[in-house]
């Protein structure tokens, strides 16, 4: 069995007009969808990153992987480093944080290799991952706060949600549509003590769900600290609050509320400097940057020797995403909080038959050969008419924010 063809499909999701530290999601969420094609007829599918360094990245890496061994992972990421000799990072300029792009193509192509390896052993990818801990995933809410529409759009069914109330809300149609049973607030969007204020207020109407808050490091170390010393027995972790291993060392020290990252620990090579400064109790894995599922896995173990908690990252995907998220998940033993996923607020996918549905918060890992989904070739299509009808080809929520507010400016800190 050997690689015959690559198919990469840019497309793009709707999404709706969530605020964060850096601005404004724009109309779409850009993905690519991979199909890596063997020459008995085995297709494996990934998805990762829509932007032009991550589209690009794959194109250039495809031909290299053409006669390969799917089963050869080691010799896939060679392949693609010598295909990318320079390297460099993915994310546009409005982007916090950056992730090496050998990494992102590796990661993208691993997913589909080990969905052909599953497919042709007619084994689930988490058996090959060292097999199940658990056989469903814990998800939490991810709230945002947001605008009523998009411009020259009308209102969504979210509607506005601009105040601590307003969020309340927000949860309770989340958690009464899927069960969530714990809520992560993007913040860095409100001023700091109305955000201390919504978590007071989600505390209050859920006072059984684990809380957590993530400004993408919209705040100075001061801010940082005066947020925790409010939010003490309050929070389950603080994620992100500052920029900077020095400056996450310098919160941690001065709050007992665990600090998580996936900002600051993102490589292998961070992980030691992040523990000799104790600058980060929790590392959220994301396969995307990461190096893949495998890379994933041993994140958890290396976590689990340095006593480091592991959670899991989202931004916004797919179904094929978010089955490749599953089989990590479930061969990850020291998984110690719920994960994040954007998957609530896309409403459209690629893959066949019903959307991933919540029972309590959590999804049943795919018991089918591979990552356990198929391509609705239909739904590909319709998404990637959009990607050429949007026009968009990088996210940029800085550019989009000054549409709503021209004198917007972006800064992080902020607060």
């Amino acid at each position: 069995m050997r690689i015959a063809e690559i198919h990469l499909t840019p497309v793009a999701i709707p999404d709706r007009p969530l605020l964060n530290c850096k601005g404004v999601h724009q109309p779409h969420a850009l993905r690519t969808v991979i199909e890596v094609v063997c020459d008995d007829g085995t297709v494996g599918l990934g998805e990762t990153y829509g932007s032009i360094k991550a589209l690009e990245g794959l194109r250039r890496a495809a031909g290299a992987l053409i006669g390969l061994d799917p089963f050869h992972l080691h010799a896939l990421k060679s392949r693609v480093v010598a295909a990318l000799p320079e390297g460099g990072g993915i994310n546009a300029k409005s982007a916090v944080a950056d992730h090496k792009l050998t990494d992102v193509v590796a990661s993208a192509y691993e997913v589909a290799c080990l969905d052909i390896q599953g497919k042709s052993l007619g084994r689930p990818v988490v058996d090959l991952l060292g097999g199940p801990v658990r056989a469903s995933v814990s998800f939490g809410a991810y709230l945002f706060f947001k605008f009523g529409a998009h411009i020259g759009q009308a209102q969504d069914e979210w509607g506005e949600v601009l105040t601590p109330d307003q969020m309340v809300e927000e949860a309770r149609g989340m958690v009464e549509a899927h069960g969530f049973r714990s809520l992560k607030l993007k913040g860095g969007v409100l001023h700091p003590d109305l955000e201390i204020e919504t978590m007071l207020k989600l505390r209050e109407a859920f006072p059984g769900h684990p809380l957590r808050i993530d400004p993408n490091g919209g705040w100075t170390v001061e801010t940082a600290i005066h947020v925790a010393r409010k939010l003490e027995n309050v929070l389950e972790y603080l994620e992100d609050p500052v920029i900077g291993m020095d400056r996450m060392a310098e919160v941690a020290a001065a709050t007992s509320i665990p600090l998580a990252t996936n900002m600051i620990v993102l490589e292998f090579d961070q992980i030691a400097e992040a523990v000799r400064k104790r600058a980060v109790q929790i590392v959220l894995s994301d396969h995307h940057y990461w190096g893949g599922l495998r890379a994933s896995v041993q994140l958890g173990k290396i976590c689990e020797v340095l006593g480091l908690g592991v959670s899991m990252h989202s931004n916004s995907h797919l179904g094929i995403t978010l089955a490749a998220m599953l089989h990590t998940a479930a061969a990850t033993p020291n998984l110690s909080f719920d994960c994040d996923t954007h998957y609530p607020w896309t409403g459209v996918d690629v893959i066949e038959g019903q959307p991933f549905s919540f029972r309590n918060g959590a999804l049943a890992v795919p018991s089918g050969p591979g990552l356990g989904v198929t391509l609705d070739r239909g739904r590909l299509a319709q998404l990637a008419a959009l990607y050429e009808q949007a026009g968009t080809k990088e996210r940029d929520d800085t550019a989009y924010m000054k549409q709503f507010d021209p004198a917007y400016e972006r800064r992080v800190p902020r607060w």
